[in-house]
């Protein structure tokens, strides 16, 4: 029998405010899902949040977030979400600009590192509610390195519109691909 590979846990944000993101997100849970050395470990409920630090209207944002378990080191996991975002119709053609499929590596296991590419943890998870409540839901006990404890976190952003979609949840089937 092979040893179970030494495996990370990852977080990873969805958010979409354009076409039908309650559709696309069980296909994005497959196909991260799909990714080599890795497994789904848990999805939050879906979130409805105001976009933040946009000019203009936009639509509302559906966010949620995955946990993953993974042997991919944080620049190719992040590498991998990258193409998964642009399989899905997303082209970075301006900063905060609507998208169809927005995916952010928020935490690779304890790691923390800064470089042109990616920051660890995200650098702006802390203060953000449409982040923070769902993670808080898959993962209540955590702490963000560098930051504190999710229940304190939350009490500094709760002034930040969010409301938990009770309705429409990720089906438990696409959490369940891999996770055994």
């Amino acid at each position: 029998m092979n040893p179970e590979p030494q495996r990370t846990r990852a977080y990873i944000g969805f958010g979409a405010n354009l076409g039908n993101p309650f559709a696309i997100l069980p296909s994005v849970l497959k196909t991260l899902a799909a990714l080599p050395e890795t497994r789904l470990a848990a999805c939050s409920s879906y979130y409805r949040s105001a976009p933040q630090g946009v000019i203009g209207q936009q639509p509302d944002y559906i966010n949620a977030v995955i946990a993953l378990d993974t042997g991919l080191s944080p620049q190719t996991l992040l590498d991998k979400l990258l193409a998964i975002e642009s399989a899905f119709g997303r082209r970075r053609t301006a900063a905060l600009a609507p998208r169809p499929l927005d995916l952010d590596l928020l935490l690779h296991g304890e790691t923390v590192m800064q470089s042109p590419a990616l920051t660890l943890p995200h650098p702006r998870m802390h203060e953000r509610a449409f982040v923070l409540l769902p993670l808080t839901e898959i993962a209540p006990a955590l702490t963000l390195p560098g930051h504190g404890a999710l229940p304190a976190l939350l009490k500094k952003v709760a002034g930040q519109r969010i409301v938990r979609v009770r309705d429409i949840q990720p089906p438990m089937s696409a959490c369940d691909v891999k996770f055994g």
